[in-house]
């Protein structure tokens, strides 16, 4: 049963996050984890609503080399089953003994030869078909790793923010009241510079006995740093302007709420604006606690050291 909450009147609703406000249409989340929208497309065909480049250079770095060899494994058993089909005596210096399954294996290493243009000599196409077949397969091999090399550095050269955030949000003590708090920091040695963050509120409310959504912009004490050396806590205080004020701890379990984060910042090394986001439902929420320190100086007291396996460490403390 959904469960409606009357929101601070002093809160003013925003009309441009790009998300609609029909709550029935909408399922689970608005931004995933990972940034990405909570939408499955369809009304077109597969090929039509896919682009082949930007899956493949977003896609983790252990599906995209699997997807190049399972092509050049393939691609290389086609023209081998090719060769074979046409007659292993018509590639010169194969020979002509040993099973079956050794003459698909010898054609099938001189297709990757070919395929890959490095030729080593002791096999070579006879006839005018073998020759054509060897022929389209250089021309083949040449167009896959150019393009496979464009992806290759698509991937390494695409301006990316390498920013980590808590696994949870807090709502924790702040200034003698309450504040909600996430935490970010670079986790990669970028340097990030001018940046700035914006948090919007998106919350199931009831206008008129039908369920809508509505969003809100939340103020934060800071909204923009000068750079991204350290970690970078992001407080929005609870006060009586805010929307989430008179929220109580069974409210953010009950409600369906969203905090929707944008992040973007300039890195240096690409001279480029990079930016990130996530979400924090209001079941990842956790009422009363605090988040722990993350960095502190060495030894010798010559450096400060950010560990970045505390970003989620908190402790529960007693709100006011």
């Amino acid at each position: 049963m959904n469960i409606f909450k009357s929101i601070n009147n002093n809160a003013q609703s925003s009309t441009t996050t790009g998300f609609g406000s029909s709550a029935s249409s909408y399922g689970g989340r608005f931004i995933n984890k990972d940034g990405s929208a909570n939408i499955e497309k369809r009304g077109l065909s597969f090929f039509g609503r896919i682009s082949w480049y930007h899956t493949l250079v977003n896609m983790p770095g252990w599906k995209f080399l699997g997807i190049i060899f399972l092509f050049y494994t393939i691609i290389n058993f086609i023209f081998a089953l090719l060769y074979y089909s046409i007659g292993v005596e018509n590639l010169n210096g194969i020979g002509t003994t040993g099973s079956e399954w050794v003459k698909f294996g010898k054609a099938y290493f001189f297709s990757a030869q070919t395929f890959t243009t490095v030729g080593y000599g002791h096999i070579s196409p006879t006839g005018v078909i073998t020759s054509a077949v060897a022929a389209t397969e250089a021309l083949t091999g040449l167009l896959s790793f150019a393009i496979a090399t464009g992806l290759f550095y698509g991937r390494f050269s695409r301006p990316k923010a390498h920013l980590i955030f808590s696994h949870n949000a807090l709502i924790s003590p702040y200034k003698g009241g309450k504040a909600i708090m996430m935490r970010v920091a670079s986790h990669k040695n970028t340097n990030l510079l001018d940046a700035e963050v914006r948090v919007t509120l998106g919350i199931v409310v009831e206008e008129n006995s039908i369920p809508v959504n509505k969003f809100y912009q939340l103020p934060l004490e800071m909204s923009k740093i000068s750079s991204m050396s350290l970690s970078w806590t992001l407080v929005h205080p609870i006060d009586e302007n805010s929307p989430l004020h008179g929220f109580t701890e069974e409210d953010f379990r009950l409600i369906e709420g969203e905090f929707i984060l944008y992040v973007k910042a300039f890195d240096d090394l690409y001279s480029n604006t990079v930016a990130i986001s996530t979400s924090y439902t209001f079941d990842e929420v956790v009422y009363g606690a605090k988040f722990e320190m993350m960095y502190d100086e060495n030894d010798d007291q010559s450096k400060t050291i950010l560990y970045l396996d505390k970003i989620n460490n908190f402790r529960k403390v007693e709100l006011p």
